[in-house]
């Protein structure tokens, strides 16, 4: 029988805690850690306090595609592969630093984040399995998540053209960049 490195034990212990602490749901830290679901049970009621909510994970890809879910999935996603490629990091430990900085960020704009780490580890997974892409707005230019038969050279984003619905302010959740 191999014994486990310490500190891999370790780092996945930390690893968990601070997904935990982001609000991560047990099946993320299932997936993303080596222990076993009575360790990860134990310790999700030591770090939180309670039980892990119970339930199947948000599995569908419409929820990012409807107006401000889809600029926050965006605004996450850009941060996501802009550390992706620029530091050598686990894909998990890319995850939560990109959803940490999205926190800042929709505090910074005095906004309530719509993306849950769970939706954000899922969204991830989404763009892997291709089920999910980034296509650049022919207006702003940047770059938003959405199907990937979206047609490119004609996707305009939901900054550019909200819905006529959509309220503009920040106590309805819109982004307002200076």
């Amino acid at each position: 029988m191999r014994s486990k490195s310490l500190l891999s034990e370790a780092k996945q212990i930390e690893r968990a805690i601070t997904l935990i602490k982001l609000g991560a749901r047990l099946q993320v830290l299932e997936s993303e850690t080596d222990m076993s679901y009575e360790r990860l049970l134990r310790l999700y009621k030591e770090v939180s306090g309670k039980s892990p909510s119970k339930g199947q994970l948000p599995f569908s890809t419409d929820w990012f595609m409807t107006w401000q879910p889809n600029i926050h999935a965006s605004l996450f996603l850009n941060i996501h592969e802009y550390l992706n490629k620029a530091a050598e990091i686990d894909e998990i430990d890319v995850v939560i630093k990109a959803y940490q900085l999205y926190l800042e960020q929709t505090e910074t704009q005095g906004l309530e984040p719509l993306l849950s780490v769970t939706r954000a580890w899922r969204l991830v997974k989404f763009i892997d399995n291709g089920m999910l892409t980034m296509t650049k707005c022919s207006t702003c230019g940047g770059h938003f998540v959405t199907h990937p038969h979206e047609i490119g050279r004609h996707f305009v984003c939901g900054l550019c053209n909200p819905p006529a619905r959509a309220g503009k302010g920040k106590s309805s959740g819109g982004l307002h960049f200076h």
